[in-house]
């Protein structure tokens, strides 16, 4: 089963230890009942909901308590009451019984995959999983990943002053990269001929990761067939291939519809609004993800607990996934309100990235 792992942005209420079984349930009724309608809760409508018998004035009195501990809020003048991003987060952390996918669910997700397979680029199956995953959540889909993972065909070096190169990448399914690339000093084209041959006899078919392990071990291994000035022009572009910078990621974003759904108030079309405007702002969603790339297991970031989305009032799910040499090398998971259905997302989010590190090989 899935786990996540919190990430204590947020510190607790004090005194959520002393909650009582009564307390906890009437907190956990206002949660669940903002997840299903984004709606406030009041009293009387409480009363009637929890299992234990309680009063009304009963409940507004426990109510009253959850508001001192800063679990829940009035949105308004109106008696009822939702859960702030600090009650959210002990929801999700302490009360919550996280679900399961359905074995047809999970079929969907699998079956799709399957049939991208390795035969099309890594791309167009991390295009698959979002839209799938996109589906399953009604959330919009989001994949961090390296432009690494693209399936390496062919490499050139093309001279473009004494002590400048362009290094031309093609990858199995058409794209091209060009990266510029500082030279030693006294290399002759015969060197950049040479280390294109070597490059391309050892690359073809393997990612840039996994070609810079290959290349790694080959250097040390054939040193003595290369001259000095070509050994520096091959480490010189696998150092250039070092990855990590947000310009050398890519986010593809699924789903941006599912967010217009099930929108309650003016105050709702805004919040969404500013979302795709975080949305747009990709290095922010970028830096977001990269975060999550650091530890193992689903991550969750709910409202203010991260700055980009602190304004559109959204919570971001995701989990890393890895390659075939076990190394994470991305992010994918949903965005959407605070909202979303946790204990359905997180297992959901969860078994899409082992299925991706899977299809890598991971």
């Amino acid at each position: 089963m899935a786990h996540h792992d919190p990430i204590n942005l947020m510190t607790p209420p004090a005194g959520l230890a002393q909650l009582n079984e009564r307390s906890r349930e009437i907190f956990r009724q206002i949660v669940e009942s903002y997840l299903a309608t984004g709606e406030p809760v009041g009293s009387r409508n409480l009363s009637r909901l929890i299992a234990v018998p309680l009063s009304p004035a009963s409940v507004r009195n426990v109510m009253a308590d959850l508001e001192q501990l800063g679990l829940i809020y009035a949105p308004h003048t109106s008696a009822g009451r939702l859960p702030t991003e600090a009650g959210l987060r002990f929801f999700v952390d302490a009360l919550m019984q996280i679900g399961d996918m359905t074995e047809a669910e999970r079929q969907a997700i699998q079956s799709q995959l399957a049939s991208v397979g390795r035969a099309q680029s890594v791309e167009a199956a991390l295009d698959e999983a979002l839209t799938r995953l996109s589906g399953l959540t009604r959330a919009a889909a989001v994949v961090l990943t390296a432009k690494s993972n693209t399936r390496l065909k062919h490499i050139e070096f093309v001279r473009l002053e004494p002590e400048r190169a362009l290094v031309v990448l093609v990858g199995e399914d058409g794209q091209v990269e060009n990266r510029v690339l500082a030279l030693p000093p006294g290399v002759p084209s015969s060197a950049l001929t040479e280390a294109s041959n070597f490059l391309n006899a050892r690359i073809r078919g393997r990612t840039l990761a996994e070609a810079r392990l290959e290349l790694e071990t080959a250097l040390a291994h054939d040193r003595a067939e290369l001259d000095q000035l070509t050994q520096k022009v091959i480490a010189a572009g696998v150092a250039s291939w070092s990855g990590g910078d947000s310009d050398d990621r890519q986010l593809i974003v699924r789903g941006h519809a599912n967010l217009l759904e099930d929108l309650h108030a003016l105050e709702d079309l805004e919040r969404v609004r500013r979302l795709f405007d975080d949305l747009e702002t990709k290095r922010g969603v970028v830096d977001l993800l990269g975060r999550a790339e650091s530890a193992e297991g689903v991550r969750i970031f709910i409202g203010s607990e991260n700055k980009l989305f602190s304004l559109s009032g959204s919570s971001t799910i995701v989990s890393p996934y890895s390659d075939a040499t076990g190394r994470i090398v991305g992010v994918l998971g949903v965005i959407g309100p605070t909202r979303l259905n946790y204990a359905r997302v997180i297992p959901t989010v969860d078994y899409a990235a082992r299925l991706v590190s899977r299809l890598l090989g991971g």
